[in-house]
């Protein structure tokens, strides 16, 4: 399949995850609906509508060479993902543009020029991303991707051009070259990205929670400035209940571990849309962890969790494993496609 060539332009085991209990351990805290946004339309309204996606951990090891990732990346099948996703139904998609190995699945100039320094780029030759919009949009699915907020932590090379400090360190000179490599990635995408998701945010009053820059604010201007209406998430990693990081984001990261009753049904009354001024969603794998192994919960299970989170106004992303291929592992497949069919057959009642 023929792919965009790129010119350099300078989301547990035994239980699930949401809490439905009463008063300081609930999913979300609505206290009646306080913090909700003020006005009439709000970013994430495409999103509350779609009420629950896919998301996929498209990562290799950290001694993958250059020629073996860019062959992987290559053959990644977007035809075939982009039929699965239609096939479940599913509104938006969630892929990794890399992680700690250092590989990236599209090119960054911005990248190579910290990093990379003459030396062969672990960013793919292919825009996997451009392509997967291609594909995907005329299907009405909406495209979102993964990031780490820091540098990736395997790759030596790379945290030294970043001059990543792991920790609670302000690492400004690494923010503002992040920041850079992010804006270059957003201005070429455009509104073929429809939203970030952010990992590692865990030391946000050390590095992002300053009045000058760099901050949580200019970190969201990088990742809008291709797209000022894509929305944003930054996690700061498990926290029950689900919690808004900062009023720059759009909706919540909601990493969840395993602290959930799934019999538990949301009757109270208790949540709603809203954490403070963010949309409530929740992160969550099928398998047993994320990106690997079979469903951990059965076709009644998936349908019932993915229920009562929608009915709080709540979105769920479901981590599933994608093959080296670009494919969804079937059973995942099967078990998304009968959740989203038992939702629209018996749409719940959602609270706003």
């Amino acid at each position: 399949m023929k792919y965009h060539a790129y010119v350099p332009t300078v989301v547990l085991a035994a239980a699930l995850v949401v809490p439905w209990l009463a008063g300081a351990a609930a999913l979300g805290q609505d206290a009646g609906g306080k913090g909700k946004p003020v006005g009439g339309k709000h970013r994430t309204d495409w999103f509350y509508e779609a009420k629950w996606g896919v998301f996929v951990h498209y990562l290799t090891s950290a001694d993958t060479t250059v020629e073996q990732w860019n062959k992987r990346v290559d053959a990644f099948d977007v035809a075939g993902l982009a039929a699965q996703l239609e096939s479940m139904g599913a509104p938006y998609c969630v892929i990794t543009l890399g992680q700690n190995s250092g590989h990236y699945c599209t090119p960054n100039a911005t990248y190579d020029k910290y990093v990379a320094k003459g030396r062969p780029s672990k960013c793919a030759r292919r825009d996997l991303i451009a392509d997967l919009y291609d594909v995907l949009s005329p299907k009405g699915i909406r495209l979102m991707v993964y990031l780490p907020a820091g540098a990736p932590n395997r790759d030596k090379k790379a945290m030294a051009g970043l001059k990543w400090k792991n920790g609670a360190h302000r690492n400004r000179e690494f923010q503002i070259m992040w920041e850079a490599v992010i804006r270059e990635w957003s201005t070429r995408w455009g509104r073929k990205v429809a939203g970030w998701w952010f990992d590692g945010c865990y030391w946000p009053d050390a590095t992002y929670r300053h009045e000058e820059p760099p901050n949580f604010k200019s970190f969201a201007a990088a990742a809008r400035a291709g797209n000022p209406d894509s929305i944003l998430a930054f996690n700061p990693g498990v926290k029950v209940p689900i919690i808004c990081h900062t009023p720059v984001e759009d909706y919540t990261a909601g990493e969840i571990g395993n602290a959930l009753d799934l019999g538990a049904k949301c009757k109270q009354g208790r949540y709603s849309r809203w954490v403070d001024a963010a949309q409530l969603h929740m992160l969550t794998y099928l398998g047993p962890t994320w990106g690997r192994g079979k469903p951990r919960f059965t076709n009644e299970q998936v349908a019932d969790i993915t229920r009562n989170v929608v009915a709080c106004g709540g979105v769920v992303s479901w981590d599933v494993p994608i093959r080296v291929s670009g494919l969804i592992e079937p059973e995942h497949v099967e078990r998304l496609k009968v959740m989203s069919k038992a939702l629209a057959a018996d749409p719940p009642k959602r609270r706003k």
